[in-house]
């Protein structure tokens, strides 16, 4: 294992998944934290604000430009969408070999970039230095329907339910606790980015409907699979036992998971595979922590491939 120090960035660390990165680079004896961005913080220290981050690093506004003269070895963008691309562009310029990781969905359809959902694509790494991390919806999504993907006889059919932390730090419907109160906020029923994110990268067509609820953290997707011949639900089982044999950040489990165990978890849960009376259809059902193995998690499984470590330094395995 290297013991070189690699000096990263995070852009948009005020947000929810910026602050478990800014813990998850805390604990890696491989990473250095260079900088962390944010306009709202800007001056304030990050141990003030982040538990388990110690020193007297102070967050910074830093636009593209500012952020390209960092010189970092490693860039995290945690913005929202449509807002990465003058941050790659004023780094391509300074320092194109810098390993940048957009949490965002603006390069997830981007042929250049590396998707890296590292389960299902860590064979397709060509060694990229541009790397798109996958949606929190779009991870559980995949991880439900791969392995059964060759017996499909019409499009899955998902249905989620997200804490309000997924709707980010900036105000609105879907993250005001009042609002959600004893409440179940369903939207973009259809369309929805993780809907066409999940259907480019499985190459099959997904149909989603999100919700949000009360909860903080913590996503379930339940997925309806019709299928093209009959199964027994061992058959089922034994299929996610093989595809997911090694991973430690998938557990194949017998019951349907709860999201309320999730919390704070690295890994995925995929369980219930109940099968239907004539042995065509099965529900799926995969929780995930959308912050850490929907996010930051992944995002620092993607690093720890891309710097030359063991993919799951720094991760706990709790």
């Amino acid at each position: 294992m290297s013991t070189t120090k690699h000096r990263i960035g995070i852009v948009g660390a005020r947000g929810h998944t910026g602050a478990e990165l800014i813990r998850l680079v805390a604990a890696h004896p491989a990473l250095e934290l260079a900088f962390v961005s944010s306009r709202e913080l800007d001056g304030q220290r990050v141990a003030d604000h982040v538990d388990g981050f110690t020193g007297d690093l102070r967050y910074a506004s830093l636009d593209a430009e500012a952020v390209a003269a960092q010189g970092a070895d490693v860039v995290v963008l945690a913005l929202p969408n449509g807002k990465a691309a003058p941050y790659v562009e004023a780094i391509d310029k300074v320092k194109p070999d810098t390993l940048i990781v957009d949490l965002s969905a603006d390069y997830r359809f981007n042929e250049k970039w590396y998707y890296g959902l590292p389960e299902l694509t860590r064979g397709r790494w060509r060694g990229e230095k541009r790397i798109s991390n996958p949606g929190c919806y779009a991870t559980a999504i995949q991880l439900s329907i791969a392995p059964l993907k060759d017996l499909l006889a019409a499009p899955p059919v998902s249905f989620g339910v997200s804490g309000y932390s997924g709707a980010g730090t900036t105000p609105s419907d879907k993250n005001d606790p009042e609002k959600l109160r004893d409440n179940l906020m369903p939207y973009s029923l259809t369309g929805h980015m993780h809907e066409k994110e999940a259907s480019r990268h499985l190459n099959v067509p997904v149909e989603f409907m999100p919700h949000v609820a009360p909860h903080f953290r913590g996503l379930t997707v339940t997925t309806n699979l019709y299928l093209a011949r009959q199964v027994k639900r061992e058959d089922i089982v034994s299929r996610f036992n093989a595809a997911y044999e090694g991973e430690k950040l998938v557990h194949v489990v017998d019951e349907a998971p709860w999201v309320s165990q999730i919390a704070h978890k690295h890994h995925v849960d995929i369980g219930g595979f109940a099968v239907s009376n004539d042995g065509k259809r099965v529900v799926v059902v995969a929780t995930l922590d959308n912050l850490l193995k929907g996010a930051a998690t992944q995002a620092m499984q993607n690093i720890n491939r891309a710097i030359g470590v063991d993919e799951y330094t720094a991760i706990p395995m709790v």
